[in-house]
């Protein structure tokens, strides 16, 4: 006999959990199927190396859910309820150059602009002012990052109405290289501004990508940058705890191998081992837009073919986590140590940043790794022993490696491991062989593997950043608004729809978008 549920979710992944809350949250009766034996998707923390040393899987700094109502206003009681505890540092960004010179980007603007002066004071000037435009724009960002999107060209047409809106308009179509390059004169001020734009999975120079430039320092002056006490996982364990305690079920383990339509209806998934599951109200999938067809039949082809053409990302990432007897120590002092989110520079001009990313751009592995990164260890003591550390190795990598494919990252990936290593001991001092217990490397096609129902191409954000997949066209016209054309109940969440990869709490956007559908009141569910 079949199992019956108002809602049934496709995969635990943090954007699934978050839909599952607010739906739960509603009295509705909620089951997920997981196919790891463990929730959180790309939000996970586990001790994968040495017991005791607890390492994020994935993402580790949480940055654009922190304008996300679920946390500004807690509203399914994460924080106040269900014990997620963020910690805010007051380096939410920093770099290092040659000679161990240091930029930070203080939380305070002050501050910010101050160390930017250090370097160029019309620089800094600048700064100062595109960053306030930048925080006097977030509640109008906020409203939309959030919510359903308006379809692509209704909200154009609101952004062409006003002169504000004309600047974000523009800036949608241009790159982050465009208005850096033209904004700022020290190329070490330009270096350290782009390459925390491309943490978003974007090569600098990619047209319709330029939006994140604009983001980024009003979440940063006025959220911060964080990470979840304990881990990344943190978040996931709040919503895991907040979906249990309104009645909703979880399960691992539980592999989906389609979602079950009738009429034209999604009504329950079949399992990988035969068992159906019955959803009166709807089903939640969560499956890339390349696997559309896999998933659900009866899809029409022309949805289906402009899914498959949603493009990835241009690169993925390379990560190491290493155990460590002692935590690490910098050449550049402790200061350093208190950033949330850390880049490495060898060099202080642009072009070579510039030459760095074009290896990607043609498949190839640089020479020169593009890294940041760090230990998590200096802000949170608790994730190892006490006095030991966790150094987390993030490099830009292409996932398909020109003439090799990406079956070739499994034969050479150590050798790129050891190699990135050298790479951070010049700025690292106890980076050494005798100081590391043990490491486990992840290639961009172990990405894959973690998750091929998401991370397709080993892109972690699911779909690229690109202007003409973004708000109701992320990641298709057809799929922007969280359903599937044709058939009814069937709803979308994940790292590749509105509005975007990363840790946002998109699954509250698609929540709403049910909740308008079953006639919920959304706002009296949140009070």
């Amino acid at each position: 006999m079949s199992a019956h549920y108002d809602v049934v979710v496709m995969g635990a992944g943090h954007n699934g959990l978050t839909a599952a809350c607010y739906l739960a949250k509603a009295g509705k009766k909620v089951l997920i199927l997981e196919r790891q034996a463990w929730p959180g998707g790309g939000v996970v923390t586990r001790e994968i190396n040495t017991p005791g040393y607890k390492h994020d899987i994935h993402s580790s700094c949480h940055i654009m859910i922190q304008g996300n109502p679920m946390i500004t206003e807690d509203e399914i009681g994460l924080i106040g309820k269900y014990g997620l505890d963020y910690n805010y540092s007051d380096v939410p960004y920093a770099s290092i150059f040659p000679d161990n010179e240091t930029l930070i980007t203080y939380k305070d603007l002050d501050r910010a602009c101050a160390e930017i002066a250090e370097f160029n004071e019309k620089d800094a000037e600048t700064y100062r002012s595109f960053a306030t435009n930048s925080m006097k724009m977030m509640p109008m960002f906020t409203s939309g990052l959030y919510a359903p999107p308006l379809p692509l060209g209704p909200f154009f047409a609101m952004l062409d109405s006003s002169d504000e809106g004309r600047e974000i308009l523009d800036a949608m179509n241009r790159s982050s290289l465009d208005i850096i390059d033209n904004l700022f004169e020290d190329d070490r001020v330009k270096i350290h501004l782009l390459k925390l734009v491309t943490e978003n999975l974007q090569l600098p120079d990619e047209l319709g990508t330029g939006m994140g430039i604009y983001l980024m320092p009003g979440i940063i002056h006025t959220y911060g940058v964080s990470q979840p006490k304990g881990g990344s996982g943190g978040l996931t364990d709040a919503l895991v705890r907040c979906i249990e305690d309104n009645g909703g079920e979880i399960r691992l383990n539980a592999e989906i191998e389609k979602i079950l339509v009738s009429s034209g209806r999604a009504v329950g998934v079949r399992m990988t081992d035969g068992e159906e599951i019955m959803a009166s109200d709807a089903v939640i999938g969560s499956f890339h837009p390349h696997l559309i067809d896999k998933f659900v039949d009866g899809v029409a082809e022309p949805v289906v073919k402009r899914a498959k053409r949603v493009n990835t990302s241009s690169m993925s990432l390379f990560v190491s986590h290493y155990d460590l007897k002692e935590r690490t120590t910098y050449y550049a002092g402790e200061e350093i140590t208190r950033a949330t989110m850390l880049e490495y520079f060898t060099f202080s001009k642009l072009s070579e940043l510039l030459d760095d990313f074009d290896y990607l751009r043609r498949k190839r592995i640089s020479p020169r790794p593009l890294t940041g990164g760090g230990d998590e260890t200096h802000a949170d003591p608790s994730r190892a022993p006490e006095g030991a550390g966790i150094f987390h190795a993030i490099t830009m990598a292409p996932y398909d490696i020109e003439g090799r494919g990406a079956a070739h990252w499994d034969e050479i990936k150590e050798a790129e491991a050891d190699k990135n290593l050298e790479y951070y001991r010049k700025f690292i001092s106890n980076l050494t062989d005798d100081n590391i217990i043990m490491r486990t490397t992840w290639s961009p096609l172990d990405m894959e593997r973690s998750s091929p129902n998401s991370f397709v191409n080993g892109d972690m954000h699911g779909a690229a950043p690109f202007l003409y997949q973004s708000m109701g066209h992320r990641p298709t016209p057809d799929l922007g608004q969280f359903t599937v054309p044709g058939i009814e109940s069937l709803y979308l969440v994940g790292p590749f729809m509105h509005p975007g990869g990363g840790v946002f709490g998109a699954g509250r956007a698609t929540a709403i978008r049910m909740f308008d559908d079953m006639d919920i009141d959304f706002e009296k569910v949140i009070q």
